[in-house]
């Protein structure tokens, strides 16, 4: 009996050393991947501010989910903070005590947003800068100039410090990547379109879309969402929106209404965001939707 209890301690003891070392690893590796610094060509944008250009800066910080993480006043705020994946913090990007307005210049605003570098050359985590890459220098102006124009917010930005769990799902890659490790920061950026109800617009506004449902639009599980969350609509004209027209798809993006009187939970599908959008742009939005392939 005593032999057989020993063999047992030592095969749970040797567990025990396994499981240590794992963690140790999954650590270390998942750190380095963090602490990995980046480096992105300057950027040539003349930073200037007026009040269309604020204003400007505004709507594009909430149809963009700026607001989603960052908070209405963009002092930072918890975007996950459970024991599972730890705590996720958006920054305070204001200039008031615990933001990071007095800390980067204009043009480390420009690369945070655009290239998700830190100022310390360290990528952001979570920032979606991959959907991001190809705003033309006139959003990112506007953006930065609205930055600039917020009220100082007195709130501490929480370090951020995911689970070992979380670092798992990292490494695994069933967390999303550093927008930094993914984007090409020396490819040629493509030129914005202009402003029209076409689908050429409605793309470039889309591309905001991709992180919750997929590249091809066609629906995908949620980054990070518990595994019971539904996955994200197919917005193809093969999906979700078959059955709508453009006065519905408009409708519900307004109200959170859809043309089948479903209301569209907010926290799963931020459509205040997309109810602050132009007719322009929503009808853009749509006419891009319907030009995709469908996917049944």
């Amino acid at each position: 009996m005593r032999r057989s209890l020993r063999w047992v301690g030592i095969v749970l003891g040797g567990l025990v050393v396994l499981i240590v070392i794992a963690g140790a690893s999954i650590y270390i590796t998942s750190e380095a991947r963090l602490n990995a610094t980046f480096t992105a060509p300057a950027d040539t944008i003349q930073f200037h501010s007026n009040q269309q250009v604020i204003a400007e800066g505004e709507h594009l910080a909430l149809i963009r989910g700026c607001t989603d993480c960052h908070g209405a006043d963009l002092g930072g705020k918890a975007m996950i903070d459970e024991p599972m994946l730890g705590l996720i913090y958006a920054t305070n990007l204001t200039s008031g005590p615990g933001g990071i307005g007095e800390q980067y210049t204009d043009q480390a605003l420009a690369r945070a947003i655009r290239n998700g570098i830190a100022a310390d050359g360290t990528g952001l985590l979570v920032m979606p800068s991959k959907e991001y890459f190809i705003f033309s220098d006139q959003d990112v102006n506007a953006l930065v100039a609205y930055i600039r124009s917020l009220p100082a917010v007195d709130r501490e930005s929480l370090e951020t410090k995911p689970s070992l769990f979380a670092r798992a799902l990292f490494l695994a890659g069933q967390l999303p990547p550093l927008a930094a490790e993914v984007i090409d920061h020396y490819a040629e950026r493509p030129e914005a379109p202009p402003a029209a109800a076409d689908a050429a617009y409605g793309e470039y506004l889309a591309v905001t879309c991709t992180g919750c449902h997929g590249e091809d639009f066609a629906g995908a599980q949620m980054p990070g969402a518990p595994p019971d969350t539904p996955p994200t609509s197919n917005l193809t004209p093969g999906g979700s929106l078959a059955a709508w027209d453009e006065a519905g798809f408009i409708q519900a993006m307004r109200t959170g209404v859809t043309p089948e009187g479903r209301t569209m939970d907010p926290a799963l599908m931020p459509w205040p965001a997309m109810a602050v959008m132009s007719d322009l742009e929503l009808q853009a939005l749509w006419a891009f939707l319907q030009s995709l392939p469908p996917v049944q």
